[in-house]
């Protein structure tokens, strides 16, 4: 199981991550987010991220001009568009800034069924996602709401592997492993207040991972 922190703003949260053994850091660039930062502060964060851990920047609704300015300034490796993006425009805008990419899909079960979500995942699998990112759906947020969907939405048998985000913490993270997910996404999760991370939440919840991993592969 990969784990994905998101929601960096200061230094030593991201020294703590890489040290605790994170696989993937993700870095919010959307303004009206609390975990939001500026493409200079993610550079001087990202600085401190070695070789062999992914950095992800999360992106809604950017224009072409704002993510060509990100990616010539921000160093950065996949980009996680977590807006309203088609699938067509995801795929022409990380070709512009020469990307790999996934993208997250909200999931209401109001509104949505496994066949629904089996065909969302199948168009931007088609268009050329790297992995499908499932989260909770709550009006007018776009993530980190710290809210949790029901997992038995999550397709059995996806076109691409899926990444699995929404009120996950070190108390629940575990129950995740017998799904059809490969990687793990949390933000608030392992904070003690938006956009600052907890040390000891972060330490948990990469232990409950690895444990429930090293028991189910025994």
């Amino acid at each position: 199981m990969q784990i994905k922190f998101c929601g960096f703003t200061r230094q030593d949260d991201v020294r703590d991550a890489v040290t605790l053994g994170v696989d993937a850091l993700g870095f919010v660039f959307y303004p009206p987010s609390p975990r939001a930062v500026t493409g200079e502060q993610a550079k001087k964060l990202i600085a401190q991220v070695p070789a062999f851990v992914s950095v992800v920047a999360l992106v809604v609704n950017m224009s072409d001009e704002a993510l060509v300015k990100l990616a010539a300034t921000t160093p950065f490796d996949v980009l996680q568009f977590h807006g309203d993006e088609r699938a067509e425009d995801c795929q022409r805008l990380a070709g512009k800034v020469n990307k790999r990419w996934i993208k997250a899909l909200r999931i209401d079960k109001q509104t949505q069924d496994l066949a629904s979500i089996h065909a969302q995942i199948n168009e931007y699998a088609h268009a050329g996602a790297s992995s499908m990112l499932l989260d909770a759906y709550q009006q007018d947020a776009y993530g980190g709401t710290g809210h949790r969907f029901d997992w038995s939405l999550i397709p059995q048998h996806s076109s691409m592997p899926i990444i699995l985000a929404g009120g996950l913490t070190p108390e629940n993270v575990a129950d995740t492993l017998n799904l059809p997910i490969y990687a793990v996404d949390v933000s608030g999760g392992i904070e003690s207040s938006k956009g600052v991370k907890d040390f000891e939440k972060m330490r948990a919840f990469i232990d409950a991972v690895r444990l429930a991993d090293s028991t189910i592969n025994e």
